[in-house]
């Protein structure tokens, strides 16, 4: 059996002592353990503090941060209310002067009405209308503190009445955010808490936009219905409320659609109740009769409103400034733009071959006449002038197609009209006016506009009568990518179409010490249509009047540069004398072309203004060829419209030009090499040059040979006196001596007449070495220098078969020798083909020659 462990017997006073010890551990190990839970949720109390008290300080700030520079709600009264609110004046436009005005964003030009909705006035604005505009814009517009959070994440979305017064009069100038939205909310509630639904249904109605710029429901009832707003009935309120939604859909230029769209309106208002089913029925039988377009006022300008409208756009968006409440003082010349617009509609018409307008201005008398011949039916002009001090333009006419202007101006192929910018570039980098290039074929098939090549010439040349042969090879030369970066630097694109208005910014920068004056549009630099802009109540909105500036190149480069372009005779190799470039003052010119006969340009530049003129034919193939030239427009087109505009935007102004800044040397030069003159040099031209690019070396483009009359040969030393003409030619590349034969190019014969020894003479003659010999090291000469009368001699020595330059041997001897030394001739260090030459000279100056050829070897 399995033995068992004794009971153990505790004695009584003994495990009393054990069960008190026992519990008092107990009560330790409790105590302890309520310790550590306190402690623990002491400190998770004070983590929740410390983590509420971050999530309030985060929350102030970032309610500091989307109330921070909040507009002040008092600022809709000031523009709202009548009599004096500023949005009841519509924007205007005016010319530079701030007198003439150029154009009204209203239906007309009266000040806007202001309706009240309270029927305590005599007229006020009917209850349907404000029903309607709550059903079409907002229709829990009375349950709501104004705002709604629908549409948190939407920039377009405004779900109350009050949002869209807070998007359009308050926040219209901040960008679309997340940030905005809630900003838009908080004024939201402030403006309805302020001042009521009843004031902002009112400011709405007589400030939103109904399209065709009538802004306020008063001047929408007048331009559509030809009524007053107080006698809308309920279909035609149902439209406009519409209409107030999205104003492009209006009775003008949607008819059938802003009806259908006020039928849904007039459905949205039986389904909440704000009108009963018979007056919604009797509405929607209701054909409402429009009223007729209203005559479109004359236009001044339209193609540079349309610039200047974007332009300020980058700094006040165009809805706000179409609103109202504004004053633009633009920098157009009224009287020089209305010069300007009728001479270009003179001169497309022409140019189409259409009647001319009945229009007469003094600028169209200046008018040259156009190429004979010649008219484009499809033909289109531009221009624009500048002010290259200010960046300022002074006028601009849009597309003008068979005369009449419209406001478009596009970019366009700017052709050839860049090649300015390849030459600076070669200027940039050591060349000068005066450099030497070849007009000639090449490899790139690069062929001239006129059809020709012209051989050798100057850069100046070159670029002066827009030759594409030379212009490409300097652009191979250059890079394209160095070309691209200088082109850049004025704004120019070389790899894009141009517009008018940079191609004039671009060249007027040479016109005025290489400085571009303008202003920053959207980060651009570009020549400015804007002055100021300002409140109604004559706070400067927005001020260009001081312009900003950029140097783009120096003083002398800019110099440089306006040289050749102003040099008149430089380009009358393609223009002719007393051509149309040519307007009585200085001026920079540079025609411009395509290939394909559709685009044509001339810009040029005075020190006070800058003219570029487009015209381009979209079916090219309607003109015949110009002189042998590409077919299709040519610069002899806009030449004749440039110059009329630049005598026209010169008159009254100083015929002056340009004198040399620091840093520019004039040097006289041979034509065409432009290095220093040398006798053979046929033509000298003065030349100006960037300080330090000067050249040093005389010219090597020209030579002197002499050649024997009778066989067209190089002379020898053996060819007879008698027989040998000094001819100058030019030494024409060998890459380019096909094209020079082709040409008719004089090139110097590169053969020698045969070699005859002539009889000899016993008193004059060298017997050594023979003819023809090698010699080396050093030379005994003999043979005889005497006879009858005898003086002198001397003997010298020449390097070829007709050597250009002699070194003599020795000093003149006055000792007579027979058949002795004559002379020691040392040729170390010399090597070829010499002519050896013993002249005798006697009492009576008769002189007698002897002359070997030897090879030095």
């Amino acid at each position: 059996m399995p033995s068992t462990l004794p009971t153990p017997v505790l004695h009584p006073q003994r495990g009393a002592r054990v069960l008190r010890a026992r519990r008092e551990r107990r009560l330790d190990r409790q105590n302890r353990g309520a310790s550590r839970l306190r402690g623990v949720l002491l400190s998770s109390g004070l983590v929740l503090s410390l983590m509420l008290g971050v999530v309030i300080i985060l929350g102030a700030f970032a309610y500091a941060g989307v109330t921070r520079d909040l507009p002040s709600t008092q600022i809709l009264p000031i523009l709202l209310n009548p009599p004096d609110g500023l949005l009841l004046q519509p924007t205007r436009v005016y010319d530079r002067t701030g007198l003439q005005l150029l154009a009204t964003f209203a239906p007309d030009e009266a000040p806007r009405r202001y309706i009240p909705i309270s029927e305590q006035n005599a007229q006020h604005l009917p209850e349907e209308l404000v029903e309607a505009i709550i059903a079409a814009a907002d229709p829990q517009f009375e349950r709501h503190s104004g705002y709604s959070l629908e549409g948190l994440d939407n920039p377009n979305l405004h779900p109350t009445i009050a949002q869209k017064l807070v998007d359009d009069l308050l926040l219209y100038d901040e960008p679309h955010s997340l940030t905005r939205a809630i900003r838009e909310r908080l004024l939201a509630a402030q403006i309805t808490a302020q001042f009521g639904r009843t004031q902002i249904m009112e400011w709405y109605l007589n400030s939103a936009n109904f399209g065709n710029h009538a802004y306020g429901v008063e001047a929408a009832a007048q331009l559509y219905f030809g009524k007053s707003a107080d006698a809308l009935t309920l279909a035609e309120s149902a439209i406009l409320a519409a209409v107030s939604e999205t104003p492009a859909l209006n009775p003008l230029d949607a008819p059938q659609v802003a009806i259908q769209r006020g039928r849904e309106v007039l459905y949205v208002m039986n389904d909440l109740g704000l009108v009963s089913s018979e007056e919604a029925s009797r509405a929607l039988a209701e054909t409402p009769a429009f009223a007729a377009a209203p005559p479109a006022p004359p236009t001044v300008a339209p193609a540079f409103l349309n610039l200047l409208l974007a332009q300020i756009d980058s700094q006040i968006p165009r809805e706000r400034l179409e609103r109202g409440g504004m004053i633009v003082i633009s920098t157009l010349d009224y009287e020089l733009q209305k010069q300007a617009s009728c001479v270009t509609e003179v001169y497309a018409s022409r140019l189409a071959g259409l009647p001319e307008p009945g229009k007469d201005c003094d600028a169209a008398r200046l008018l040259p006449s156009l190429p004979p011949g010649v008219t484009f039916p499809d033909s289109s002009a531009s221009a624009v002038i500048l002010d290259p001090k200010t960046g300022q333009v002074l006028a601009m006419v849009g597309e003008t197609i068979q005369g009449v202007e419209t406001p478009l101006v596009s970019a366009h192929s700017p052709g050839s009209s860049l090649d300015a910018f390849v030459y600076l570039t070669g200027f940039t980098r050591g060349l000068s006016p005066a450099s030497l290039t070849c007009d000639i074929p090449s490899d790139q098939s690069i062929h001239n506009l006129d059809g020709e090549y012209h051989g050798a010439m100057r850069l100046r040349i070159a670029l002066a009568n827009d030759y594409q042969a030379p212009a490409a090879r300097l652009r191979a030369q250059m890079g394209i990518e160095n070309v691209t970066k200088i082109a850049a630097s004025f704004g120019l694109d070389v790899n894009a179409d141009a517009t008018m208005l940079e191609l004039a910014g671009a060249y007027g920068v040479f016109g005025v010490q290489g400085v571009y004056f303008g202003q920053y549009v959207n980060d651009e630099f570009t020549p400015a249509t804007a002055l100021r802009v300002e409140g109604a109540d004559r706070s400067i909105l927005l001020d260009w009047s001081l312009p900003q500036a950029q140097t783009v190149v120096t003083p002398a480069m800019a110099y440089l540069m306006t040289h050749v372009l102003s040099d008149e005779p430089a380009r009358w190799d393609t223009w002719g004398r007393q051509n149309v470039l040519e307007i009585g003052r200085p001026a920079g010119v540079k025609p411009g072309q395509t290939f394909d006969g559709k685009d044509a340009w001339v810009v040029g530049y005075t020190p006070h203004v800058s003219v570029a003129v487009w015209t381009g034919a979209r079916d090219p193939s309607l003109s015949s060829p110009l002189q042998g030239g590409p077919r299709g427009v040519t610069p002899r087109f806009p030449a004749v419209l440039w110059n009329a505009l630049m005598q026209t935007a010169s008159a009254g102004k100083p015929a002056d030009g340009w004198s040399a800044p620091q840093g520019i040397t004039p040097m006289t030069v041979c034509d065409p090499s432009g290095m220093l003159p040398t006798k053979e040099c046929p033509n000298l031209v003065t030349e100006v040059f960037l300080n330090g690019s000067e050249p040093t070396h005389a010219d090597t483009l020209f030579r002197e040979f002499a050649i024997n009359r009778e066989t067209g040969l190089l002379a020898t030393v053996f060819t007879p006196p008698e027989l040998i003409d000094n001819r100058v030619f030019m030494l024409v590349p060998e890459e380019a001596r096909e094209w020079a034969s082709s040409a008719g190019v004089p090139i110097p014969p590169t053969t020698y007449d045969a070699i005859q020894a002539p009889p000899v003479n016993p008193y004059a003659n060298i017997t050594s070495p023979q003819l023809f010999a090698d010699v080396s090291g050093s030379v005994l000469i003999m043979g005889t220098a005497a006879g009858a009368d005898f003086l002198y001699y001397r003997v010298q020595v020449g390097r070829g078969l007709n050597p250009q330059e002699w070194i003599q041997l020795g000093s003149d001897n006055f000792t007579p020798v027979e058949g002795g030394l004559l002379a020691e001739w040392d040729t170390t260090g010399l090597g070829g083909l010499y002519a050896v030459q013993l002249i005798v000279v006697r009492s009576d100056q008769a002189v007698d020659t002897a002359v070997i050829q030897v090879t030095i070897k």
